[in-house]
């Protein structure tokens, strides 16, 4: 007789089989990971070891680190670059809203400016603007009337290069921006009666901020080192023209390069540090959790050291 499937008893199930063996893991070995390492490291040994026996004076470094006139040079630089990215955002924000109008004046004129900008050199750029006194001998605002040497300053020649550059830049990456942002937003304000002024600052602008922060972050990072041309180009005492000064008068030619290298890099790790709170800050609403601030991440890494057996 058959016995239904529905009403077999445990008697009728099939005897149990061998037990199955366990899996040997076998790790793969990435022999070119190690011999890749070790000639990074056989690299960096005799990078090291050239300018160890390099005829450098390294004491001179920590002596005129905090000099009178580097610091004046590193004030000097970080004014003239944070002054300098104020005006190109702001200007690239006008030329942003002007490419993207439906009057083709507009449009062409903010095309124009984009193109001159961007497809000369700023080092040119700021030669001219040092120089126009050569062919303006007097400035005519209207309402300010002056000799052009007395008006076109080393600051002001630098400042208007520089600014005037980056508002270039700053205008394509304010456009995508709001172009990233979906024209049903812009919709949705105008069905609620708002102005394409307000829509622009209350709904457009906070939500492109998440695409322009990042690289408005790295343009001043590069603005910080570009300032560096204003020395050569306009005679602007920043941190280059002051370390080289130092240099020439006390023969540490070399030594005074290093040292500008060393406050290039402190200048952009601290605004690195900004970059990445301000990048957060408007990461919000977009992603499910927003990346851990490096307290947090050695907050864990102590917690975490506490509670492994290495650590009690």
């Amino acid at each position: 007789m058959t016995v239904p499937l529905d009403k077999a008893g445990p008697a009728d199930a099939p005897p149990p089989g061998p037990a199955p063996e366990n899996i040997k893991a076998i790790p793969v070995r990435h022999y070119g990971r190690w011999v890749s390492g070790l000639v990074v490291i056989a690299l960096l040994a005799l990078i090291v070891n050239a300018f160890m026996g390099a005829d450098i004076n390294w004491s001179a470094i920590p002596d005129f680190l905090f000099a009178s006139s580097v610091l004046e040079g590193l004030w000097n630089t970080v004014f003239i670059s944070v002054l300098s990215m104020v005006v190109g955002v702001i200007l690239g924000i006008v030329l942003a809203v002007m490419r993207l109008s439906k009057n083709p004046v507009v449009t062409s004129v903010a095309w124009g400016y984009i193109w001159l900008f961007r497809g000369t050199p700023v080092f040119v750029q700021l030669i001219l603007w040092f120089n126009l006194a050569l062919v303006f001998p007097y400035i005519n605002l209207g309402f300010y009337r002056d000799e052009m040497s007395d008006f076109m300053t080393p600051f002001m020649a630098a400042l208007l290069g520089l600014a005037l550059n980056e508002a270039a830049y700053m205008s394509e990456i304010v456009r995508a921006g709001i172009q990233s942002v979906d024209e049903g937003q812009t919709e949705a304000s105008h069905a609620l009666g708002m102005t394409h002024s307000k829509t622009l600052r209350r709904v457009v602008l906070p939500q492109a901020m998440r695409v322009i922060v990042p690289p408005t972050g790295n343009e001043f990072l590069n603005m910080l080192k570009t300032s560096s041309l204003a020395a050569s180009a306009c005679q602007f005492p920043e941190l280059l023209r002051s370390t080289q000064n130092i240099g020439q008068t006390s023969g540490a030619v070399v030594e005074m390069l290093f040292l500008a290298v060393v406050w290039y890099l402190v200048l952009t790790s601290i605004f690195s540090v900004g970059q990445f709170y301000l990048e957060r800050h408007y990461a919000r609403g977009s992603l499910r959790q927003l990346p851990l601030t490096p307290l947090q991440r050695v907050k864990i890494a102590m917690v975490s050291t506490k509670r492994s057996p290495g650590g009690i």
